[in-house]
């Protein structure tokens, strides 16, 4: 199992020791890093800044939201910074969810997997640069129509550092992690738990019998684990309870939060309508104290340094080939 350094997403300014967490996580030998984004900072920046100091780290987004950029701006920044990284980009695709995508981005939510599956197949497209792109698509067109009628179908300039730059989708339901097994190089997983591992396996299996030649050798499923150090355990998850509470109580609308969904598959539904409740009434501390602490111990590693290392037993034992 390899290891990923997570970096996440912007908040309010980047965090000051960020250029001293990179530096370390090369010289520890680390595997990749990993830049993520919501509605501010955008996720593709950062690799650039913070990745221009690195010289053996892989370079991935995770996830570029889809709706952020056309599949040609995507393509366009990925071949740039494979360009500039030597050949250590990935991308990592995710559809995010409809409060952000029609209410920042003001594009249409429906049938994600749908628009994901003809944004990959343009994407590739563009970045294999075997021909002027033509697509005729129910999401996406090339050249559109209904213009002036001067768009013509054109091959990128910037010719590719590789033909096929490793794309990875973020995928949390059944069905978006068996549409990643069947069309992607990689499936990059939020919220994972070992506990829930035999339903990703069957969600993966479903995607791979879809695929031409079944699993590809190198498929890549990499994982985001939040880790909290502490001698103390109780202190270690209390560091863990306000992401999970965040994510579970107020990250999508009430009814359409996909976070949640996944926790409630791993069968803590009843903890996770308390806990959406009270985030949602604004009692965020009161979120975070209902969280469990079986919950926070089936998706994160906390505690001492020795718990960990026995804890990552289980995490051993699942698909995974990266922990970031």
């Amino acid at each position: 199992m390899k290891l990923g350094l997570q970096l996440g997403s912007m908040a309010t300014q980047p965090p000051a020791e960020t250029a001293e967490i990179v530096r370390e996580a090369e010289r520890l030998g680390f595997d990749s890093m990993w830049s993520a984004e919501a509605y501010g900072a955008d996720c593709l920046t950062p690799l650039g800044w913070f990745g221009s100091a690195t010289t053996t780290l892989k370079l991935g987004t995770a996830v570029a939201q889809i709706s952020a950029r056309p599949p040609a701006a995507t393509a366009m920044a990925a071949m740039t910074l494979d360009h500039l990284s030597q050949g250590r980009f990935q991308l990592g695709l995710g559809v995010s969810g409809p409060q952000v995508v029609e209410g920042w981005y003001g594009q249409h939510f429906d049938r994600p997997l749908a628009r994901t599956r003809e944004y990959v197949e343009i994407v590739r497209k563009i970045i294999s640069r075997k021909e002027p792109v033509f697509y005729d698509g129910q999401f996406y067109e090339l050249p559109v129509r209904g213009g002036t009628g001067l768009g013509k179908s054109l091959v990128s300039t910037l010719h590719p550092l590789r033909e096929q730059i490793p794309i990875l989708l973020g995928a949390e339901g059944p069905r978006n992690v068996a549409l990643a097994a069947e069309i992607a190089d990689g499936w990059l997983a939020a919220h994972f738990s070992p506990r829930a591992s035999v339903t990703y396996e069957q969600a993966l299996l479903e995607g791979f019998g879809r695929r031409p030649g079944g699993r590809p050798e190198n498929f890549e499923v990499a994982a985001t684990v939040p880790v909290a150090i502490d001698h103390d355990i109780d202190r270690a998850r209390d560091r863990i309870r306000p992401h999970l509470a965040l994510y579970i109580g107020g990250m999508g609308a009430k009814d359409a939060n996909f976070h949640f969904n996944v926790y409630a598959r791993m069968g803590f539904e009843e903890a996770c309508m308390k806990i959406q409740r009270l985030y949602l009434d604004g009692e965020k501390r009161a979120a975070a104290s209902a969280i469990p602490a079986e919950l926070i111990d089936s998706v994160a590693l906390v505690g001492p340094i020795e718990k960990i290392r026995d804890d990552l037993g289980s995490w051993i034992q699942t698909p995974i080939t990266t922990l970031l």
